[in-house]
């Protein structure tokens, strides 16, 4: 890593620094960015960039018939992604018994259609591409501005400080989006899932999203995944992206929502059943009647949560609630283009599985059954219906109060949702009542947002108390500093409708409970402040006396004026490459840095590695490489790697970041791991199951690497973090058998036995781990899941390395 780092140049004329109020949009004429621009109206976009590439999706489809036979049924999601195959010929039929055996076999070439960055991933994702000298990219791509916005007082008061705040990374991403020719969604456009289901996401679509919550846009019927920005640099640059076929999990719906169940809910309570890893492996496939039942946006909440369960993605079939959303958010020919391919003879239809398809399992959720569910605390599949949920409160000693009730964000913040919650409000507010928990609201987007203030929901909101946040993550990612008096290590109770409530995420305490439950039920807890209220059954009194109870809450799928556009200035950068525009280095940027490639594995087994640290229990990619005020170094390896593994529990002591050296002498996990890499000492560390689940953050990976980690041992990984270690040139390895876990201890010394002729034969073969200690050595068995390509990733350093030498490296100017 190079201490050179670098700072967006002056591309273009700067109209005056202005920012005023988000509810008087038309004085905002110019963000207070790096470049100006025209402005595209909202419906004079290049739809054609955002158009699936049908007719060659079909001749695909067409192929893959041939290669597996015509008889072969074929679940949607099979459809889809096959599709999308570099060579269907070559991924089906290799060590697949001659394509009788693809699932969990086949290793998928892919070649998606297009590619969406949050600002906090792009930002490495970037520094990788530009690293391949590459004029523009391969497919079309967009950055959304939505992690580093802040969500505390309010949007007027919240957005200027973080553009402020942030203004260096935020004029890096978007020279560079207008260098490369990537649509660059300025912060304040909206949350990224929300912007690519307006405007990216589309029936048979593959689309690869630098976020583990890109799956919302399978609410729309495309396939698309979450991965790293080394994934995501593998579309740009043309190359294709590889992928374990995953096996098919389909959920029947049957039935029909009504009352105060809402789409949340079944997620929710999929959640509980399948647990945080019951969906690793499997894609999650939703068929059956009550599919029709749903809008397009509550399908697109269920496929966001997929995440939660560790699944590779989530979509839904063609569905008539899909015409009406293309429809009104601009994009009419898709949605004729995607109604005539759902009315072909099933062998070339795109768009719906066979009748005859097979599940690899099959659930089913009766939907007229459902109750409300809530899910939580530290983890999203605690699952427990609401009519079961006060005796939990006591039994388990649970907060019977909570301080926030916080609605919106990337998961629940459509039109029906706030619509819905806005009714409870008006149906307090008639009563006489206020919140007694404090109340935020983040809209998802900028058309969601100025949508409801022309419709007057947020003053419906703002008048009852509530806080209408910016148009992006701010609480769910932990950029939120509470205000109402809670202390760090205090026990307390937040309810939100975010999708993820791991330790600490939300505010930075621990002992903080995020409650995970639909908008509409924290909305009406919200007015009696308890934990234990059910506004299904329960009352609260009123100033004057009367008990006051809930009627089951009414909204509307979209709004009958349509959507409106809201701030021009939100609008992105066209996606056309502009060669003129520079992208400068500076060296005394701490946000920004360069990134030099790792070094490749050495030509020798790895033969005095340390145990730098043994976890205990739960270790997400927030145990690893936090969120919160961490978001600003995102682009900064050197600094952002002293974050790294500062949220583990050593398995030792139960102390929490908390590392002893061979001598004894304490201190951070980060600070030991400096220290044994300045010293030349190589490392693992030992963990328990479901290792690096959470978001797709390759910092996690990245971290790792760049402080001398060369192994992670455990249990089991997490999808997506185990394809992020393989691609930064970190082995992962599961224990053959689990008890093997109690043989480590930290500062152990160990060695790999047959590691490097796995490597070399291209992940064939079985590696030992030779455990030193007693004066005895012990051989602890291991199983990875190396495919070729990724052996020769950890051969040559990382998968960087092999990309800069196929694009060749490319210059980036630096200034003094």
């Amino acid at each position: 890593m190079r201490a050179q780092v670098f700072r967006a140049g002056q591309v273009a004329n700067r109209g005056p620094h202005l920012f005023s109020s988000l509810r008087h949009p038309s004085t905002l004429s110019r963000r207070c960015l790096a470049t100006t621009h025209d402005v595209p109206s909202a419906h004079n976009v290049d739809l054609a960039s955002r158009t699936p590439p049908y007719p060659k999706l079909l001749a695909r489809l067409e192929e893959v018939r041939r290669v597996l036979g015509s008889s072969r049924p074929l679940t949607l999601a099979e459809k889809i992604l096959y599709s999308h195959l570099e060579s269907p010929e070559e991924s089906l039929l290799s060590n697949t018994n001659n394509g009788r055996d693809i699932r969990g076999q086949a290793n998928l070439k892919l070649k998606p259609d297009r590619v969406a960055m949050q600002d906090a991933s792009a930002q490495m994702a970037l520094l990788q591409f530009m690293s391949c000298g590459l004029p523009s990219t391969a497919v079309p791509a967009s950055i959304h501005c939505d992690h580093m916005v802040v969500g505390q007082n309010g949007a007027d008061a919240d957005l200027p400080i973080s553009i402020k705040e942030n203004k260096e990374v935020f004029d890096f991403l978007e020279s560079a989006a207008k260098k490369y020719g990537i649509e660059f969604w300025p912060p304040g456009a909206g949350i990224i899932h929300q912007s690519v289901l307006e405007n990216y996401s589309a029936p048979g679509l593959m689309m690869l999203g630098t976020d583990s919550h890109s799956p919302n846009a399978g609410g729309l019927g495309a396939i698309v995944i979450g991965v790293g920005g080394a994934d995501a640099v593998d579309a740009l640059v043309d190359a294709p992206w590889e992928l374990k076929a995953p096996k098919i999990l389909g959920v029947k719906l049957v039935g029909e929502l009504s009352g105060w169940t809402s789409p949340k809910d079944v997620i929710l309570s999929l959640a509980g059943q399948l647990t945080v890893r019951g969906g690793t492996g499997y894609i999650i496939e939703y068929f059956g009647p009550g599919v029709q039942t749903l809008s397009c946006t509550g399908m697109a909440t269920i496929c966001n949560m997929g995440a939660e369960v560790g699944a590779t993605t989530s979509l839904f079939p063609f569905s008539p609630a899909h015409i009406p959303y293309l429809n009104a958010t601009h994009r009419g020919p898709i949605a004729q283009a995607a109604s005539d391919i759902a009315k072909l003879p099933m062998q070339r239809n795109l768009l719906r599985a066979d009748p005859e398809a097979v599940y690899d399992k099959v659930i089913t959720i009766n939907l007229s059954e459902l109750e409300p569910h809530i899910n939580g605390p530290f983890t999203p599949d605690l699952s427990t219906p609401l009519s079961k949920f006060k005796s939990v409160v006591e039994e388990k000693d649970w907060p019977r109060t909570f301080g926030a009730g916080l609605i919106g964000s990337c998961t629940n913040s459509s039109y029906q949702d706030m619509t819905r919650s806005e009714e409870l409000v008006k149906q307090a507010s008639a009563a006489g009542l206020k919140p007694k928990a404090d109340f935020f609201i983040t809209p998802g987007s900028e058309q969601i947002r100025a949508t409801l203030d022309r419709d007057n929901t947020l003053s419906t909101f703002s008048a009852a108390g509530g806080t209408v946040l910016a148009n992006a993550c701010g609480p769910c990612i932990g950029q939120w500093t509470r205000t109402d008096g809670i202390k760090k290590g205090e026990a307390n109770a937040i309810l939100t409708s975010y999708n993820r409530n791991f330790p600490g995420r939300n505010d930075g305490n621990r002992a903080t409970m995020n409650f995970l439950a639909s908008p509409e039920l924290i909305t009406a807890m919200a007015y009696s402040g308890e934990t234990t209220f059910n506004p299904m059954t329960d009352s609260i009194p009123t100033p004057s006396g009367t008990p006051f109870k809930f009627s089951p809450p009414k909204g509307s799928d979209l709004p009958s004026s349509g959507f409106a556009t809201g701030n021009p200035a939100f609008l992105p950068t066209p996606g056309i490459p502009d060669p003129t525009v520079n992208v400068l280095v500076s060296p005394t940027s701490t946000r920004l840095a360069l990134l030099d490639p790792f070094p490749p594995f050495p030509p020798t087994e790895l033969t005095s590695l340390r145990v730098l640290y043994k976890v205990k229990g739960q270790c997400t990619t927030d145990t690893i490489s936090a969120a919160g005020p961490w978001l600003k170094y995102k682009g900064h390896l050197p600094n952002i790697s002293e974050n790294t593994l500062i949220g583990a529990v050593n398995a030792a002591t139960d102390e929490v970041n908390t590392a002893y050296d061979i001598d004894g002498t304490q201190s951070s996990i980060p600070a030991l791991a400096k220290r044994w890499r300045d010293k030349g000492q190589e490392w693992l560390v030992v963990a328990e199951h479901n290792y690096g689940e959470g978001s797709a953050r390759e910092h996690a990976a990245l971290q790792p690497r760049f402080l001398g980690g060369r192994i992670i041992l455990a249990k089991s990984f997490a999808r997506i973090h185990e394809t992020n270690l393989k691609k930064q040139g970190i082995v992962p390895l599961t224990f053959a058998n689990e008890a093997d876990y109690d043989l480590l201890d930290a500062c152990d010394e160990v060695a790999t036995r047959g590691l490097l002729d796995v490597l070399r034969s291209g992940g064939q073969g079985e590696v030992e781990i030779l455990l030193k200690k007693g004066g005895r050595e012990t051989v602890v068995r291991t199983r990875h899941t190396l495919s070729r390509d990724q052996a020769g990733f950890v051969l040559a350093g990382s998968a960087l390395n092999l990309l800069a030498i196929k694009g060749g490296r490319g210059e980036v100017e630096k200034s003094g």
